[in-house]
C-alpha cells in the first residue's frame, strides 16, 4: 500500500543557512517532477509531470521565488520528458522516452526550440554533465547507463 502523501504538491526551496524549507510556489499542482537552473540561475525549469501530454515550464527566479511560470516544452503524444540539465549556453539537455522514436535525450535552445536529439535504445530518465571538462553527458536509462561526449559544457553545478 502506498504511503498518505504528506504535503502538497509544491516546489519547495530549502535555506542552506537555516535547514527551513519554504515553498518556491504554489502554482504547480500536478506533480512537480525534474528541475534545473538556466546556468545564471535566473530561470528554473520544472517537468509538470501530472499532465497529459506532460509540459516543462519555466519561472522566473527572484528573491528566491519563483514568478511568471509560462509553458518552455509541451511534449508531443507519447513523449515523456524527465530529468534535465542546462548547458553553458543556456540550452536544456532533457531525458526523454517512452516510445522507440522518441527514447533518448532531447535538446531545446533557451527559447523552447528543438535543436537536437540522442537516439537511445531505451527512455532515458536522467542526464548530466561530468568530466574534467563537464563535457561529458551522462544518461541514466531504464536498464544502462551511457555516456557522451558533446561540443559543449554543462553549467556549473549541473
Amino acid at each position: 500500500m502506498a504511503a498518505k502523501q504528506e504535503l502538497p504538491n509544491n516546489v519547495y526551496r530549502l535555506d542552506p543557512k537555516t535547514g527551513r524549507a519554504t515553498v518556491a510556489t504554489t502554482g504547480l499542482v500536478q506533480r512537480p517532477n525534474g528541475l534545473a537552473f538556466s546556468p545564471d540561475e535566473k530561470k528554473l525549469y520544472i517537468v509538470e509531470a501530472g499532465l497529459t501530454p506532460r509540459v516543462i515550464r519555466v519561472y522566473d527566479v527572484s528573491d528566491d521565488k519563483l514568478a511568471n511560470s509560462r509553458p518552455f516544452v509541451t511534449a508531443e503524444p507519447g513523449g515523456t520528458p524527465d530529468g534535465f540539465r542546462c548547458d553553458v549556453d543556456g540550452n536544456l539537455w532533457c531525458g526523454w522516452g517512452m516510445s522507440a522514436e522518441q527514447d533518448g535525450v532531447k535538446i531545446f535552445d533557451p527559447n523552447g526550440k528543438p535543436i537536437g536529439f540522442i537516439a537511445l535504445p531505451e527512455r532515458s530518465a536522467n542526464v548530466c554533465f561530468g568530466g574534467v571538462k563537464r563535457n561529458r553527458l551522462f544518461m541514466a536509462a531504464s536498464h544502462s547507463v551511457y555516456s557522451l561526449y558533446v561540443n559543449t559544457q554543462g553549467a556549473p553545478g549541473g
